[in-house]
């Protein structure tokens, strides 16, 4: 298979630029959610009523995922990446900038609500069928060596969408009051998606379709129904899949959006202290996440994973333990170290999908079992917020959340390092 090394570069910035507007995307509504959604559009529903619905409007765009991801994994399998990615980030694009327009509950009821939940599961659909594109669009104009590297440039997205959207709201809540935000001001960054829907637009029209696919088309190999060859011929590796993405997924979720809210309700920290600490993070990340994706390389995408995913499990409990004496400055340090080390498993994970699936029909692989994990996922908020109730918010309640994560994806990076070595005995 021959690479054409500047479409591979050219493909790889396509797929970095996607993923980051996908992220800011859903960043933009995690951050929102976290505070605004409930007054705005649940209010009825009370406080803790309130943030509750909030966190399950995140969790709905995780639960459709996998309807995207058969739809999109099908069309991508049998057509081709490079259309494919065009039309969910238009979706998310579109779906994004919409929720900015949205009638709030004071102006119409129940009827902002409704829509929001509408465009909350187009934007799960989106997501369903992006992530597992961009990383073949990226991974598939490589040779195979280059691929561990290659895999970890869509990952970049997610801090580069999570810099961009904190960046938002930091700025909305350091410029304006509570009063004007509330009043008008929050749906501003809703309608930046527009300019980077079409800069991203622009960039994947000008890459090619993946040598891989093209390959596949011209011995006719494709599969009828993909998933349904996926299922028959792989049903274990999808499991193994869903289970090493879960930390690199669930770790997101936690510290994004409940850990947020946890430091500000409960530890007593200001709003924008806990988004400037994640967007130091997010920085931190755009220099590790090439440096974790050149260690796959040489080590394996599954040993990243692997490592990530031990070092997490060590931190879990520490973290959240010296959270509660916690200044400015430990916060932030708290933060990267809970965000760096699931990091690792973060940015292999693209390597470890890409080598473990057939590519005859790796574009439903990788949207299904990326998906199903997004799912479980998605609960975390809701899921650690309930622990905290329970427990009447005990320090330890979100570290067993980050602790249970980080080991099963632990024993699942294992498994699938052997996979590998099993299949290159072969």
């Amino acid at each position: 298979m021959k690479i054409d090394d500047r479409m591979a570069k050219r493909a790889r910035l396509a797929s970095l630029v996607g993923t980051s507007l996908e992220s800011y995307d859903f960043y933009i509504y995690a951050y929102f959610a976290a505070f605004f959604v409930g007054p705005l559009f649940f209010d009825p529903l009370g406080g803790f009523g309130g943030t509750l619905a909030a966190f399950l409007s995140i969790a709905l765009a995780f639960v459709i995922r996998p309807v995207g991801a058969i739809i999109f994994g099908h069309i991508g399998d049998r057509i081709g990446r490079r259309m494919t990615l065009i039309v969910t980030v238009t979706l998310m694009g579109i779906a994004t900038s919409l929720i900015g327009v949205l009638p709030t509950y004071d102006q119409a009821g129940w009827v902002g609500a409704a829509l929001l939940v509408l465009l909350r599961l187009i934007q799960g659909i989106s997501l369903g069928g992006e992530w597992g594109g961009a990383v073949l669009v990226a991974t598939e104009h490589e040779s195979p060596a280059k691929r561990a590297f290659a895999a970890a440039m869509p990952q970049l997205g997610s801090p580069i969408g999570s810099i961009l959207s904190a960046t938002a709201f930091i700025w909305l809540t350091l410029s304006l009051t509570t009063e004007e935000i509330v009043a008008w001001a929050w749906r501003i960054p809703f309608w930046t998606a527009i300019p980077l829907l079409l800069v991203s637009l622009w960039l994947r029209s000008t890459v090619e379709e993946t040598p891989v696919f093209r390959e596949i088309l011209e011995k006719d190999r494709r599969p009828r129904i993909p998933l349904l060859t996926l299922f028959k011929e792989q049903p274990v590796a999808i499991f193994i899949a869903v289970a090493v993405a879960l930390l690199g997924i669930g770790s997101y979720s936690l510290m994004n959006t409940y850990t947020i809210n946890y430091g500000v309700v409960q530890l007593g920290f200001e709003y924008y202290q806990l988004l400037i600490a994640t967007t130091i993070g997010g920085l931190l990340q755009l220099i590790t996440i090439p440096l974790f994706g050149a260690w796959a390389v040489r080590i394996g995408s599954a040993a990243v994973v692997a490592w990530g995913a031990l070092g997490t499990l060590l931190v879990a409990f520490p973290i959240y333990y010296y959270l509660q004496f916690a200044n400015f400055g430990v916060l932030v340090a708290m933060m990267l170290i809970g965000g760096i080390l699931p990091t690792m498993s973060w940015a292999a994970l693209g390597g470890v999908f890409s080598e473990i699936f057939d590519e005859r029909y790796r574009y439903s692989a990788l949207g299904i079992a990326y998906s199903i994990a997004a799912v479980v996922s998605g609960f975390v908020p809701a899921l650690t917020l309930a622990i905290g109730e329970a427990t009447n918010n005990v320090w330890w309640h979100p570290g067993v959340v980050l602790a249970a994560m980080s080991l099963i994806t632990l024993l699942a990076s294992v498994q699938a390092g052997r996979m590998k070595v099993a299949e290159a005995v072969a």
